[in-house]
Protein backbone atom coordinates (compact mmCIF):
# COMPACT_ATOMS: atom_id res chain seq x y z
CA UNK A 1 0.00 0.00 0.00
CA UNK A 2 1.32 3.43 -0.87
CA UNK A 3 1.44 6.40 1.49
CA UNK A 4 -1.58 7.85 -0.33
CA UNK A 5 -3.66 4.77 0.31
CA UNK A 6 -3.51 3.26 -3.18
CA UNK A 7 -1.85 0.06 -4.33
CA UNK A 8 -0.34 0.85 -7.72
CA UNK A 9 0.99 -1.33 -10.54
CA UNK A 10 4.67 -1.03 -11.54
CA UNK A 11 5.50 1.49 -14.28
CA UNK A 12 8.36 2.28 -16.64
CA UNK A 13 7.49 5.96 -16.80
CA UNK A 14 7.35 8.48 -13.94
CA UNK A 15 4.90 8.22 -11.03
CA UNK A 16 4.75 11.06 -8.48
CA UNK A 17 2.71 11.14 -5.26
CA UNK A 18 0.97 14.35 -4.16
CA UNK A 19 2.14 16.18 -7.27
CA UNK A 20 1.38 19.93 -7.39
CA UNK A 21 -0.84 20.66 -10.40
CA UNK A 22 -0.82 24.48 -10.22
CA UNK A 23 2.49 24.73 -12.16
CA UNK A 24 0.99 22.52 -14.91
CA UNK A 25 -2.15 24.58 -15.58
CA UNK A 26 -2.46 28.04 -17.08
CA UNK A 27 -4.26 29.57 -14.11
CA UNK A 28 -1.29 28.63 -11.86
CA UNK A 29 -3.74 27.79 -9.08
CA UNK A 30 -5.19 24.69 -7.46
CA UNK A 31 -4.22 21.63 -5.46
CA UNK A 32 -2.26 18.43 -5.97
CA UNK A 33 -2.82 15.16 -7.80
CA UNK A 34 -2.96 12.16 -5.49
CA UNK A 35 -0.78 10.55 -8.17
CA UNK A 36 0.66 12.01 -11.38
CA UNK A 37 1.62 9.42 -14.01
CA UNK A 38 3.76 10.27 -17.05
CA UNK A 39 3.88 7.04 -19.09
CA UNK A 40 6.93 6.05 -21.12
CA UNK A 41 4.84 4.80 -24.03
CA UNK A 42 1.40 3.45 -24.93
CA UNK A 43 2.16 -0.02 -23.58
CA UNK A 44 3.24 1.47 -20.24
CA UNK A 45 -0.07 3.32 -19.99
CA UNK A 46 -2.04 0.21 -20.96
CA UNK A 47 -0.29 -2.00 -18.41
CA UNK A 48 -0.77 0.58 -15.67
CA UNK A 49 -4.49 1.10 -16.29
CA UNK A 50 -5.07 -2.64 -16.67
CA UNK A 51 -3.47 -3.28 -13.27
CA UNK A 52 -5.04 -0.31 -11.48
CA UNK A 53 -8.05 -0.88 -9.22
CA UNK A 54 -11.07 -0.09 -11.46
CA UNK A 55 -12.53 2.07 -8.70
CA UNK A 56 -9.63 4.55 -8.87
CA UNK A 57 -10.54 7.61 -10.99
CA UNK A 58 -8.26 8.52 -13.90
CA UNK A 59 -8.03 11.93 -15.57
CA UNK A 60 -5.94 13.00 -18.56
CA UNK A 61 -4.14 16.37 -18.41
CA UNK A 62 -2.75 18.19 -21.45
CA UNK A 63 -1.38 21.72 -21.23
CA UNK A 64 -4.02 22.62 -18.64
CA UNK A 65 -4.98 25.70 -20.64
CA UNK A 66 -8.75 25.40 -20.25
CA UNK A 67 -9.01 24.00 -16.74
CA UNK A 68 -9.61 24.96 -13.12
CA UNK A 69 -8.04 22.48 -10.70
CA UNK A 70 -9.87 22.94 -7.40
CA UNK A 71 -7.84 23.71 -4.28
CA UNK A 72 -8.55 20.34 -2.63
CA UNK A 73 -6.73 18.57 -5.46
CA UNK A 74 -7.59 15.62 -7.69
CA UNK A 75 -8.22 12.17 -6.28
CA UNK A 76 -6.85 9.10 -8.06
CA UNK A 77 -4.43 9.32 -10.99
CA UNK A 78 -3.77 12.21 -13.34
CA UNK A 79 -2.15 11.05 -16.60
CA UNK A 80 0.08 13.51 -18.44
CA UNK A 81 1.50 12.62 -21.85
CA UNK A 82 5.05 13.90 -22.29
CA UNK A 83 7.63 13.93 -25.09
CA UNK A 84 7.08 10.32 -26.25
CA UNK A 85 3.54 11.37 -27.25
CA UNK A 86 4.42 14.75 -28.78
CA UNK A 87 5.36 13.81 -32.34
CA UNK A 88 3.60 14.82 -35.57
CA UNK A 89 4.30 13.20 -38.96
CA UNK A 90 2.90 14.20 -42.34
CA UNK A 91 1.62 11.30 -44.45
CA UNK A 92 0.05 10.79 -47.89
CA UNK A 93 -3.18 12.50 -49.03
CA UNK A 94 -2.78 15.49 -46.70
CA UNK A 95 -2.93 13.38 -43.53
CA UNK A 96 -1.12 14.05 -40.26
CA UNK A 97 -0.33 11.41 -37.64
CA UNK A 98 -0.27 13.16 -34.27
CA UNK A 99 0.65 12.03 -30.78
CA UNK A 100 -1.87 12.83 -28.05
CA UNK A 101 0.64 15.12 -26.33
CA UNK A 102 1.49 17.18 -29.43
CA UNK A 103 0.68 20.90 -29.30
CA UNK A 104 -1.51 22.78 -31.73
CA UNK A 105 1.51 24.84 -32.78
CA UNK A 106 3.46 21.67 -33.72
CA UNK A 107 0.50 20.21 -35.65
CA UNK A 108 -0.11 23.39 -37.66
CA UNK A 109 3.56 24.07 -38.39
CA UNK A 110 4.14 20.46 -39.51
CA UNK A 111 1.08 20.77 -41.74
CA UNK A 112 2.41 24.03 -43.20
CA UNK A 113 5.80 22.49 -44.01
CA UNK A 114 4.04 19.58 -45.76
CA UNK A 115 1.72 21.87 -47.73
CA UNK A 116 -1.38 20.76 -45.82
CA UNK A 117 -4.04 23.44 -45.28
CA UNK A 118 -7.02 23.24 -42.93
CA UNK A 119 -5.31 22.95 -39.55
CA UNK A 120 -4.30 26.62 -39.21
CA UNK A 121 -6.92 27.22 -36.50
CA UNK A 122 -5.05 24.83 -34.17
CA UNK A 123 -2.22 27.39 -34.06
CA UNK A 124 -4.47 29.57 -31.92
CA UNK A 125 -5.58 26.96 -29.36
CA UNK A 126 -3.19 26.47 -26.44
CA UNK A 127 -3.60 22.75 -25.91
CA UNK A 128 -2.64 19.25 -26.99
CA UNK A 129 -4.13 16.85 -29.51
CA UNK A 130 -5.73 14.77 -26.73
CA UNK A 131 -7.57 17.81 -25.41
CA UNK A 132 -8.57 18.97 -28.90
CA UNK A 133 -10.07 15.57 -29.68
CA UNK A 134 -11.92 15.32 -26.36
CA UNK A 135 -13.35 18.87 -26.44
CA UNK A 136 -13.85 19.24 -30.21
CA UNK A 137 -11.43 22.16 -29.98
CA UNK A 138 -12.16 25.02 -32.33
CA UNK A 139 -11.43 28.65 -33.16
CA UNK A 140 -11.45 31.06 -36.08
CA UNK A 141 -13.91 29.06 -38.14
CA UNK A 142 -12.40 25.57 -37.71
CA UNK A 143 -13.21 22.63 -35.42
CA UNK A 144 -11.53 19.28 -34.80
CA UNK A 145 -14.60 17.44 -36.11
CA UNK A 146 -13.83 19.00 -39.53
CA UNK A 147 -10.36 17.42 -39.75
CA UNK A 148 -10.34 14.31 -37.54
CA UNK A 149 -10.17 10.96 -39.32
CA UNK A 150 -9.84 8.78 -36.20
CA UNK A 151 -8.02 8.53 -32.88
CA UNK A 152 -6.33 5.89 -30.72
CA UNK A 153 -7.67 5.76 -27.18
CA UNK A 154 -6.55 3.76 -24.15
CA UNK A 155 -9.74 2.94 -22.24
CA UNK A 156 -9.88 2.89 -18.43
CA UNK A 157 -9.62 -0.92 -18.69
CA UNK A 158 -6.24 -0.60 -20.45
CA UNK A 159 -7.64 -1.69 -23.83
CA UNK A 160 -6.36 0.23 -26.87
CA UNK A 161 -9.11 1.04 -29.38
CA UNK A 162 -9.38 3.16 -32.52
CA UNK A 163 -12.44 5.39 -32.75
CA UNK A 164 -13.56 7.09 -35.95
CA UNK A 165 -14.90 10.63 -36.20
CA UNK A 166 -18.51 9.32 -36.24
CA UNK A 167 -17.92 7.37 -33.00
CA UNK A 168 -17.19 10.53 -31.02
CA UNK A 169 -20.66 12.10 -31.17
CA UNK A 170 -19.23 15.56 -31.65
CA UNK A 171 -21.22 18.65 -30.68
CA UNK A 172 -20.03 22.14 -29.73
CA UNK A 173 -16.98 21.72 -27.44
CA UNK A 174 -18.03 18.20 -26.51
CA UNK A 175 -17.42 14.57 -27.47
CA UNK A 176 -18.80 11.24 -26.32
CA UNK A 177 -15.37 9.85 -25.36
CA UNK A 178 -15.64 7.34 -22.50
CA UNK A 179 -14.88 8.49 -18.95
CA UNK A 180 -11.33 7.87 -17.77
CA UNK A 181 -9.91 7.16 -21.22
CA UNK A 182 -6.75 8.77 -22.62
CA UNK A 183 -6.35 9.87 -26.26
CA UNK A 184 -2.83 8.76 -27.23
CA UNK A 185 -2.89 9.55 -30.97
CA UNK A 186 -5.05 11.01 -33.73
CA UNK A 187 -5.07 11.28 -37.51
CA UNK A 188 -6.10 14.57 -39.10
CA UNK A 189 -6.80 15.20 -42.78
CA UNK A 190 -6.45 18.61 -44.40
CA UNK A 191 -6.32 19.72 -48.02
CA UNK A 192 -3.52 20.74 -50.38
CA UNK A 193 -2.19 24.25 -49.80
CA UNK A 194 0.81 26.49 -50.41
CA UNK A 195 3.10 26.79 -47.36
CA UNK A 196 3.32 30.58 -47.78
CA UNK A 197 -0.47 30.94 -47.85
CA UNK A 198 -0.82 28.61 -44.85
CA UNK A 199 1.73 30.68 -42.92
CA UNK A 200 -0.10 33.88 -43.85
CA UNK A 201 -3.35 32.48 -42.44
CA UNK A 202 -1.54 31.38 -39.26
CA UNK A 203 -0.07 34.89 -38.93
CA UNK A 204 -3.51 36.43 -39.39
CA UNK A 205 -4.98 34.21 -36.68
CA UNK A 206 -2.07 34.93 -34.31
CA UNK A 207 -2.42 38.69 -34.81
CA UNK A 208 -6.18 38.57 -34.22
CA UNK A 209 -5.68 36.54 -31.06
CA UNK A 210 -2.91 38.85 -29.81
CA UNK A 211 -5.12 41.89 -30.36
CA UNK A 212 -8.20 40.52 -28.62
CA UNK A 213 -7.05 38.12 -25.87
CA UNK A 214 -5.00 38.51 -22.65
CA UNK A 215 -2.28 36.11 -23.77
CA UNK A 216 0.39 37.12 -21.27
CA UNK A 217 -1.80 36.59 -18.23
CA UNK A 218 -2.53 33.63 -15.98
CA UNK A 219 -5.82 32.68 -17.58
CA UNK A 220 -7.86 29.67 -18.67
CA UNK A 221 -8.91 30.60 -22.19
CA UNK A 222 -12.58 30.97 -23.13
CA UNK A 223 -14.55 30.65 -19.90
CA UNK A 224 -18.09 30.14 -21.21
CA UNK A 225 -19.55 28.52 -24.30
CA UNK A 226 -21.28 30.83 -26.77
CA UNK A 227 -25.04 30.30 -26.25
CA UNK A 228 -27.14 29.84 -29.39
CA UNK A 229 -27.49 33.24 -31.05
CA UNK A 230 -25.21 35.04 -28.58
CA UNK A 231 -21.55 35.87 -28.01
CA UNK A 232 -20.60 35.00 -24.42
CA UNK A 233 -18.20 37.96 -24.09
CA UNK A 234 -20.94 40.40 -25.08
CA UNK A 235 -23.41 39.00 -22.54
CA UNK A 236 -20.73 39.27 -19.83
CA UNK A 237 -19.91 42.83 -20.87
CA UNK A 238 -23.55 43.91 -20.98
CA UNK A 239 -24.05 42.50 -17.48
CA UNK A 240 -21.43 44.98 -16.25
CA UNK A 241 -18.76 42.37 -15.48
CA UNK A 242 -15.79 43.81 -17.39
CA UNK A 243 -12.94 44.11 -14.84
CA UNK A 244 -15.05 42.57 -12.03
CA UNK A 245 -12.83 41.20 -9.23
CA UNK A 246 -13.21 38.64 -6.47
CA UNK A 247 -10.10 38.21 -4.35
CA UNK A 248 -7.20 37.64 -6.73
CA UNK A 249 -9.48 36.69 -9.63
CA UNK A 250 -10.66 39.17 -12.27
CA UNK A 251 -12.74 39.28 -15.44
CA UNK A 252 -10.37 40.44 -18.19
CA UNK A 253 -10.86 44.01 -19.35
CA UNK A 254 -9.40 43.07 -22.74
CA UNK A 255 -11.72 40.12 -23.42
CA UNK A 256 -14.64 39.60 -21.03
CA UNK A 257 -14.92 35.85 -21.70
CA UNK A 258 -11.53 35.36 -20.01
CA UNK A 259 -10.94 35.10 -16.26
CA UNK A 260 -7.54 36.07 -14.86
CA UNK A 261 -5.44 35.14 -11.86
CA UNK A 262 -4.01 38.60 -11.10
CA UNK A 263 -1.50 37.24 -8.60
CA UNK A 264 -2.28 34.68 -5.95
CA UNK A 265 -5.90 33.82 -6.64
CA UNK A 266 -7.18 30.52 -5.31
CA UNK A 267 -9.04 28.17 -7.62
CA UNK A 268 -12.09 28.78 -5.40
CA UNK A 269 -11.93 32.53 -6.11
CA UNK A 270 -11.64 31.96 -9.86
CA UNK A 271 -14.58 29.54 -9.91
CA UNK A 272 -16.69 31.74 -7.63
CA UNK A 273 -16.06 34.73 -9.90
CA UNK A 274 -17.25 32.67 -12.87
CA UNK A 275 -20.41 31.73 -10.97
CA UNK A 276 -21.03 35.40 -10.09
CA UNK A 277 -20.68 36.30 -13.78
CA UNK A 278 -23.19 33.57 -14.66
CA UNK A 279 -25.60 34.93 -12.02
CA UNK A 280 -25.34 38.49 -13.35
CA UNK A 281 -25.80 37.44 -16.97
CA UNK A 282 -28.89 35.42 -16.06
CA UNK A 283 -30.27 38.41 -14.12
CA UNK A 284 -29.49 40.85 -16.94
CA UNK A 285 -30.24 38.84 -20.10
CA UNK A 286 -32.11 35.75 -18.94
CA UNK A 287 -29.41 33.55 -20.51
CA UNK A 288 -27.73 30.68 -18.65
CA UNK A 289 -24.02 30.62 -19.53
CA UNK A 290 -22.44 27.17 -19.66
CA UNK A 291 -18.87 26.69 -18.50
CA UNK A 292 -16.43 25.86 -21.29
CA UNK A 293 -13.53 25.62 -18.85
CA UNK A 294 -13.26 22.21 -17.20
CA UNK A 295 -13.50 22.34 -13.40
CA UNK A 296 -11.93 19.27 -11.82
CA UNK A 297 -11.04 17.94 -8.40
CA UNK A 298 -12.47 18.66 -4.98
CA UNK A 299 -12.99 21.92 -3.13
CA UNK A 300 -10.65 22.67 -0.21
CA UNK A 301 -13.56 22.57 2.25
CA UNK A 302 -14.52 19.06 1.12
CA UNK A 303 -10.91 17.84 1.17
CA UNK A 304 -10.54 18.74 4.84
CA UNK A 305 -13.65 16.84 5.95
Amino acid sequence: MSETGLSLPPVRGKLTANAPLAPLVWFKAGGTAQWLFEPKDVADLQDFLRGLDPAVPVMALGLGSNMIVRDGGVEGVVVRLGKPFAKVTAGPDCTLACGGGASGILVSSTARDAGVAGTEFLRSIPGTVGGFVRMNGGAYGGEVKDILVDCDVVLRSGELVTLGNADLGYTYRHSALPEGCVVVAARFKGRPGEPAAIQAEMDRISAAREASQPLRSKTGGSTFKNPEGHAAWKLVDEAGCRGLQLGGAQVSEKHTNFLLNTGNATAAEIEALGEEVRRRVMENAGVSLEWEIQRVGIRADDASK
